[in-house]
């Protein structure tokens, strides 16, 4: 599963530089090398408010810009309140609101070119092809090589079967940072559209010769030799891309798969589909084709038209852009390929995915929802629903709708699992146990992949006072994975926390430090038990620590109180105590650091030490 909670952001609110793009290039060529299995984490899968952050801001700024008319009355909003709008909802991703407000904008200030590109972004991110044609014509009648302006027109061309249009349009493409890249790949299915297989994979030649894209390379002149029904050649592609990587990627497989379907090899089918199940156990994502292999009906080939060949590349293009953080400029990618494939559902899985790491949950949940029934990632698709359910406040709604998809596949353990993490981030733990119980039952017999399991189910366990089975669950999940340092550092702060163990959770923690030092919990917990073995100078020396690391955590301050107060630095340990009680700590600790503001630390109370 691809995580998109870590992206960095690649701002495109302002025009990218032609440099930065080319600095980013060169850290980007080995990662293209990943961006097929890129593809299938998309699928099998982060808190956001109702209000979408910045919404707020962007209204008051509106009616500040419409005040003004006589007596009060609002005169309608002014070209400076329309840009200022637009630029904010565009730096807080509402590229909705941007595009509305920036287009208003543009109307007063035609000739802007920045301001035209802002619009141009807003419009591409959001998916609103037509209004971002018109302004990418505008853009090009200034700037007749400007790279994504040409490629969206180019793309218009192509949905219009305009190919020599399009391979023209191209041609005027200024060679430069991801251009470099994109064009020769889109090029190749638009000279393959006239027929002309050879000119086709010539053209992809300039991405051959960069040995970090060699797996991207020969997937598509596969898919080139493919759409030319040269099977032979096809193969061979295929397997070149198969043998360049340690472990199955999802879009290869899936091509030579369905090329072994449709050409009558139906054993050889099975075992490059057997292969990867058997690396990816839970995926979802071949059961289509496995369930048509049984039935003797393969999967369709990946283009079977110049508009899925390119929608394919740009795919490709925005899996790889979204590893190297470059995430607005990715969902831009991940976009124009959705508009020539509209049914593409994998780059929908995708796009939604983008959306959810800019807190657009919304628009996610329109992305998720369009993805048809008869998909394989429909399942996926209301997963993910549901998690952004949550993440706009309707708890409720994603429960039933985790529920309701429990009671329709008896035998998935996944949604029951989405369903524990959904109530136990609600601290409605004893239903949370519930579910990850229901879970342990579909799973049947437990191996490694697990422990993630037994780790979430003995959380939930130890926060409803389950603290026996939550201890089993926590050592079960350490027997199945030895070096999990949050399993480490969860099991030996609960013993610290109740005064046991302690030399053991000691080590236990030390060793989750040396995987993750620069956790702030993890330091954290070392400095705990450090204070709870009396070694309060080496434990302040670690909570200082551990606050620099996670400054807005209550019980982190208050445990440097603590440990301050134990070295006799009193002024300090209260204004500790006074920091942790202004950031919000749990109800039962908060009459506890109010007491110790008062009356500091008793000398009587003693750190534990049980073993």
């Amino acid at each position: 599963m691809f995580d998109l909670q870590d992206y960095r952001r690649f701002s495109m609110t302002d025009p990218v530089s032609p440099a930065a793009v080319s600095i980013r290039l060169r850290r980007l060529v080995p990662v293209f090398a990943a961006c097929l299995a890129l593809a299938a984490c998309a699928s099998e899968a982060p808190s956001t408010q109702g209000q979408a952050p910045g919404q707020t801001a962007v209204a008051a700024m509106e009616q500040a810009a419409a005040r003004g008319g006589p007596a009060g009355k609002p005169v309608g909003i002014s070209a400076t309140g329309s840009y200022l709008a637009g630029r904010h909802a565009q730096k807080t991703h509402d590229y909705r609101t941007a595009a509305k407000y920036l287009t208003r904008a543009l109307r007063a200030d035609a000739g802007n070119r920045a301001l035209l590109r802002r619009t141009f972004v807003a419009d591409l991110a959001d998916g609103k092809f037509s209004a971002a044609e018109n302004v990418a014509q505008r853009i090009v009648d200034v700037d007749a090589g400007a790279p994504l302006a040409n490629l969206v027109l180019a793309a218009a061309d192509i949905k219009a079967g305009r190919h020599k249009a399009a391979e023209d349009r191209l041609a005027k493409i200024k060679r430069r940072g991801l251009s470099t890249f994109v064009v020769p790949l889109v090029r190749a299915w638009v000279v393959a559209g006239r027929g002309d297989t050879a000119a086709a994979i010539a053209a992809l030649k300039p991405i051959g010769k960069v040995s970090g894209f060699s797996i991207l390379y020969d997937l598509h002149v596969g898919l080139l030799h493919d759409f030319a029904d040269n099977a032979e050649q096809a193969e061979a592609h295929y397997r070149k891309a198969e043998s360049k990587s340690r472990r199955s990627t999802l879009r290869v497989v899936q091509a030579l798969g369905s090329l072994y379907m449709r050409t009558g090899q139906t054993d050889r089918a099975r075992g490059v589909y057997a292969k990867y199940l058997q690396e990816n156990p839970d995926s979802r994502l071949l059961l289509s084709a496995w369930d048509g292999l049984e039935k003797g009906k393969p999967e369709p080939r990946f283009a079977a038209s110049v508009r899925d060949g390119v929608a394919e590349a740009l795919f490709n293009v925005a899996s790889t852009l979204t590893q190297e953080n470059a995430i607005e400029l990715a969902l831009v990618y991940g976009r124009i390929a959705l508009d020539l494939r509209p049914d593409f559902a994998l780059a929908k899985m995708l796009v939604g995915g983008i959306l959810e790491t800019l807190s657009r949950n919304r628009e996610a949940i329109e992305i998720y929802r369009s993805v048809p029934e008869t998909s394989p990632l429909w399942w996926s698709a209301r997963l993910r629903t549901a998690s952004n359910l949550e993440s706009i406040d309707k708890v409720e709604e994603a429960i039933e709708q985790l529920r309701s998809m429990a009671r329709e596949k008896d035998a998935r353990s996944d949604v029951m699992i989405n369903l524990g993490d959904l109530l136990r981030s609600e601290k409605r733990f004893g239903e949370s146990v519930d579910a990850y119980d229901r879970a342990m039952k579909r799973i049947g017999k437990i191996n490694k992949r697990h422990w993630t399991i037994l780790y979430s189910r003995g959380i939930a366990l130890e926060r409803s006072k389950q603290w026996k089975r939550a201890e089993k669950d926590f050592v079960s999940a350490l027997e199945l994975n030895p070096d999990q340092p949050y399993v480490l550092n969860y099991l030996g702060y609960s013993w610290v926390d109740q005064g046991i163990k302690l030399e053991r959770a000691r080590k236990m923690i030390e060793r989750a430090v040396q995987l993750r030092p620069n956790d702030g919990y993890i330091v954290d917990s070392l400095g705990w038990v450090l204070y709870r073995i009396g070694k309060y100078k080496d434990a302040a020396k670690q909570l200082e620590r551990a606050v620099e690391l996670r400054p807005q955590d209550p019980t982190i301050n208050d445990h440097l109180g603590d440990a301050y107060w134990r070295v006799g630095r009193a002024v300090e340990a209260r204004f500790q105590w006074r920091r942790a009680l202004s950031l919000g700590p749990e109800p039962d600790q908060t009459s506890a650091i109010q007491k110790k503001i008062i009356d500091g630390l008793s000398a009587n109370e003693k750190p534990e030490t049980g073993s």
